[in-house]
């Protein structure tokens, strides 16, 4: 018999590889006499691979799985210790690192055991026991399990703040290959159903401020990066088409690195961190900068982003007939493009050319990035770097001295996706 910390140690460890955790996006009121909110201090405890701080206790309700994905280090054929949990073990388990200020809020998941739809049960009850039992008002993000039933699902986005169905590959032929158990049709069956029910909510709370919620923080997914031949286009590609099949609100990343109890035919050297870096930047050029899936692939080498050039910056060069762009005249959505320039300072740009000429001290009292964008712009006031972009001096100062950096690090790559300044 395993006791609860041994469990704790197992299942928080099996939990680390699914990147789709994040509490964002939720409002949800405490119930009187309850305990615990989804806002406020405390959520700065564990980095998300954007780099968001969050603080929530990450489990999986079991490791044991009746799937073989061969990527996924709980598969059927792996030889990892197995444990699974009581739902009311994780229940005390929250609410006792929730009183202690160690968490706001739960992420769960699990195995796949017996079916879809006793996993989703389970998960459920957990959930259940939690709102109801507990009274706990703090936030709670489910896995939602492909194939579970319709009813199950609801249920599940009663209590759940975040529900998330992993698609993990972006083409069935990859399913087919490492997880021959999954299929993309039934995963987004799962997405459409949990759609279904946040517009519903939506469409309710229109007509009764006392409409019951449904998944508030919406839904999100996971795609892994390297297990399959899959190039960055092909994924983003995806990312871009669940984004608005299902209107995602995020689609995370996993760079695949072998593990001790990985399928030993997937052995290779391990996904560039580096690589998955590039597919949030691209992500974000999608979801906030207008830039399509197409026009960000287009042009790349065997398909996949350049890693020593954010996203934006390799597809202007790849676009320099469009510079360089007057700021004064430029449309929103050209200023969008300029390396950078991020969507605030585009927003300030074209409240303060209404009332004078922009100059290139406007732009660096802005605190734009110059060091990038002086090379794509002209102002008032002219601005002749622009003639040296092709200068073998210019483009070295593009290439980073070091592919490879941490997530943690902070240079002005990473802190470009989390501040928004592309």
């Amino acid at each position: 018999m395993i006791d609860l910390k041994r469990k704790l140690e197992i299942l928080a460890d099996a939990a680390k590889y699914d990147a789709s955790c994040a509490s964002s996006g939720s409002h949800r009121k405490r119930a009187e006499k309850g305990i615990g909110n989804t806002e406020g201090v405390g959520i700065c405890h564990s980095y998300t691979p954007d780099g968001r701080c969050i603080s929530l206790l990450k489990l999986l309700l079991t490791n044991v799985c009746i799937w073989d994905c061969s990527y996924c280090i709980n598969r059927k054929s792996s030889d990892v210790q197995r444990a699974r949990f009581k739902p009311e073990e994780v229940v005390s388990l929250t609410m006792n690192f929730y009183k202690r200020n160690y968490i706001e809020g739960l992420f769960l998941s699990s195995g796949i055991i017996q079916s879809a739809d006793y996993t989703m049960e389970q998960l459920v009850l957990v959930a259940k026991k939690l709102r109801e039992e507990e009274q706990f008002g703090g936030y709670i993000h489910l896995k939602a399990v492909p194939g579970a039933s319709p009813e199950l699902l609801r249920q599940a986005g009663k209590y759940a703040d975040r529900l998330s169905a992993n698609i993990e590959m972006p083409v069935q032929d990859d399913l087919d290959k490492l997880a021959p158990d999954k299929s993309i049709g039934e995963i987004e069956d799962t997405m459409a159903e949990v759609k279904g029910g946040i517009d519903e909510a939506k469409d309710d709370a229109k007509c009764s401020n006392k409409a019951p919620a449904f998944a508030r923080a919406g839904q999100s997914t996971q795609l892994v990066v390297g297990a399959s031949e899959s190039t960055d286009g092909v994924i983003l590609t995806k990312a871009e088409e669940l984004y608005k099949k299902f209107l995602l609100r995020r689609v995370y990343y996993s760079a695949f690195s072998p593990a001790q109890f990985t399928d030993p035919n997937l052995a290779k050297d391990p996904t560039p961190p580096m690589r998955e870096h590039r597919l949030y930047e691209a992500d974000w050029l999608i979801r906030h900068y207008g830039f399509s899936a197409h026009e960000i692939a287009a042009g790349l080498k065997n398909g996949n982003l350049d890693l020593e050039k954010d996203p934006k910056l390799a597809w202007a060069l790849r676009h320099r007939a469009l510079f360089p762009v007057d700021v004064n005249r430029a449309s929103k959505s050209l200023l969008l493009r300029v390396p950078g320039v991020g969507v605030r300072n585009v927003e300030r740009i074209l409240k303060i050319r209404r009332f004078h000429r922009i100059r290139l001290e406007d732009l660096i009292r802005l605190k734009i990035s110059m060091n990038r964008a002086r090379w794509f712009i002209t102002t008032a006031d002219h601005n002749p770097d622009v003639f040296r972009l092709d200068s073998n001096y210019v483009l070295d100062r593009f290439r980073p001295q070091k592919l490879q950096p941490s997530l943690f690090d902070t240079g002005v790559s990473k802190v470009s996706v989390v501040t928004g300044e592309i």
